[in-house]
């Protein structure tokens, strides 16, 4: 889906970009330009990488991946 639509980026985009360190909105901007136009995709986007780099987003992603 894309959150950012003046920067054509998307909740893929984001999450790639939690996978290579970054934490912040600031360093989302900064990598991706997201939050840094109109604004209205900040909170989605926020919401995103928080809720990526969270340990159960993390455990359920691990458990999906390598089913038992």
């Amino acid at each position: 889906m894309y959150v950012c639509l003046c920067h054509g980026v998307t909740d893929r985009d984001i999450r790639a970009a939690a996978d290579n360190g970054v934490t912040s909105m600031r360093q989302l901007g900064e990598e991706l330009g997201v939050g840094t136009q109109c604004g209205r995709c900040a909170p989605t986007a926020r919401e995103i990488l928080r809720d990526y780099s969270s340990p159960g987003y993390m455990a359920l992603a691990g458990m999906l991946a390598h089913p038992v």
